[in-house]
């Protein structure tokens, strides 16, 4: 099976599901002290996206709603009416798309550090990274990733988490990382975000430079029920920076 999903054990019959998802070159394992404060309540299912961990899809010429598909799939595969979502960075972009795409599936709906509505400057950016993917220069990338995603003073006080994360970027194969990171880069959905009907949180770091403030603002003035949270002195990668705030919000959120 090419969906590799890690459920939390909890009976989904008695108890909401919360399906999490993670970013690029991310594993399931980003997710763990969230997840161990969401499963006293929810049944928690974590899979990995096509092109990360034990996923085997086979690199492609992927668009946002093959990665959509594959959430659709494990609906399917679990038997599931309706659930929440979380998704981070580019899983955020699959939240979206899925809430658009099947409104009645999701109930609640949380995106953290995600995009939309990139300016012009801002695509350039993205674009000038994925094409130092296309050349199999992945380690700038890493390098200007460290940058989007964490502090200087978090880079020095917190060495072992950076460097497990420059790890997980590594693992990742590389052709699947470019597709996946290719998606991501060319998905767009601020014009639809009004469409989605769903109880929305949309949270994002004050200094993340890629997901950033304006961004998470868009979302929230744009999606009819929705709540924003700024998170203070964060960058992009919130789950890694302070993983016990984000259980908390997302704890109070879904509850």
């Amino acid at each position: 099976m090419y969906r590799h999903v890690f459920r939390s054990g909890q009976d989904p019959a008695r108890h909401p599901t919360v399906i999490l998802i993670h970013g690029l070159g991310g594993t399931l394992n980003i997710w763990d002290s969230i997840a161990s404060v969401l499963e006293r309540r929810f049944n928690v299912l974590r899979y990995d996206l096509r092109g990360h961990g034990r996923s085997d899809v086979p690199a492609g010429d992927w668009s946002l709603e093959d990665f959509v598909g594959d959430l659709e799939a494990i609906f399917i595969d679990e038997c599931l009416s309706q659930a929440h979502l979380v998704g981070f960075s580019l899983g955020g972009l699959i939240v979206q798309q899925f809430a658009l795409s099947y409104p009645e599936r999701v109930g609640q709906l949380a995106i953290l550090s995600a995009v939309a509505g990139r300016t012009d400057a801002e695509r350039e950016r993205v674009q000038e990274r994925l094409h130092n993917l296309e050349k199999g220069d992945l380690e700038t990338n890493i390098e200007l990733a460290l940058d989007r995603w964490f502090s200087p003073e978090f880079r020095q006080n917190h060495p072992k988490r950076v460097q497990e994360r420059i790890a997980e970027l590594r693992a990742t194969s590389p052709a699947g990382y470019f597709q996946a990171y290719r998606v991501f880069v060319l998905s767009d959905l601020a014009e639809h975000l009004s469409q989605i009907q769903c109880e929305t949180l949309v949270m994002t770091g004050e200094h993340d430079p890629g997901s950033n403030v304006r961004m998470a603002r868009l979302m929230h003035e744009t999606i009819p029920a929705s709540q924003l949270e700024i998170l203070p002195g964060l960058r992009h990668s919130v789950l890694v920076e302070s993983p016990e705030l984000i259980a908390e919000k997302l704890d109070l959120f879904l509850r």
